[in-house]
């Protein structure tokens, strides 16, 4: 079963991911199911298509220890906001600010809520791509750090204060199509972080966390400006006690609602 998990992680980091349209779903913790469900809107700040606007709120629900209904119980409420920039034909960065409200339980029966019950977290963070595009592919490796700061329902200092977490993912889209109306998206992600704790007041060392793999099917028709992900993710966790916690997820995005910026002659020209 391990030389089959390697395997399996091998072929997804050869295969994998960027963001091209998916809201991929959050880590919800402990959990054996789970589902994530997002609405975003997608907007082009730019007649060259350099600078693009991504919000979107989610939420997801997850399975408690004991069973596996992944409705079961409340779990995360994000809001995001991220610009992206594309400053070079095989280039793109982006920045964002995130909120989350992330609820919190026991990991040992009757698995009720903690106290306190949940915990809210700021996030920033910047991530850089690679892109490599073919009609058919693309392939786009990326980096992500992000800075996230957590506070308890009374916004005062909780068990971990900081954090700073590193991701590398790469993702793979496939064009079923010419039109590009149906793709295929798989992505596989790594995740390292160290954190600054309350209780006893010390950093953690910087490590392995967790892996997540991600395969989506996206849907674009062109006769209005929706796309729509179906997804599922494994989300592998690391530590004393490793886990896979599975996920379905959907996403739909609204495409440039405050119109549609058209490049003129010159700027098209020049790009």
């Amino acid at each position: 079963m391990t030389k089959l998990k390697i395997a399996l992680l091998l072929v997804i980091c050869i295969l994998s991911k960027v963001s091209s349209a998916q809201i991929s779903p959050p880590g919800l913790g402990a959990a054996h199911t789970a589902d994530w469900l997002a609405l975003g809107v997608r907007q082009d700040l730019d007649s060259l298509k350099k600078w693009q606007s991504m919000s979107y709120i989610g939420l997801g629900r997850k399975s408690s220890l004991a069973n596996y209904n992944p409705l079961a119980k409340s779990s995360i409420l994000v809001l995001n906001q991220e610009f992206y920039y594309k400053f070079h034909p095989h280039w793109q960065t982006s920045f964002a600010l995130s909120y989350r409200h992330q609820n919190e339980y026991s990991d040992s029966y009757p698995y009720e809520p903690e106290n306190p019950a949940f915990e809210q977290e700021f996030r920033l963070y910047s991530r850089i791509s690679y892109v490599l595009e073919t009609p058919r592919f693309k392939l786009v490796p990326t980096f992500r750090q992000e800075f996230r700061k957590f506070y308890t329902p009374t916004f005062t200092r909780g068990a971990e204060t900081f954090q700073f977490r590193s991701r590398l993912r790469l993702q793979l889209t496939v064009n079923l199509d010419a039109a590009k109306v149906h793709r295929l998206i798989v992505s596989s992600e790594q995740l390292f972080s160290a954190s600054d704790l309350s209780f006893p007041n010390h950093w953690t060392r910087l490590g392995y966390r967790e892996s997540r793999f991600v395969g989506y099917y996206s849907v674009a028709p062109k006769a209005f400006p929706l796309i729509f992900d179906f997804g599922y993710m494994a989300n592998w966790l690391g530590g004393p006690s490793p886990a896979v916690v599975h996920y379905a997820a959907l996403d739909i995005i609204w495409k440039n609602p405050f119109g549609h910026h058209r490049p003129n002659r010159r700027a098209s020209f020049k790009q």
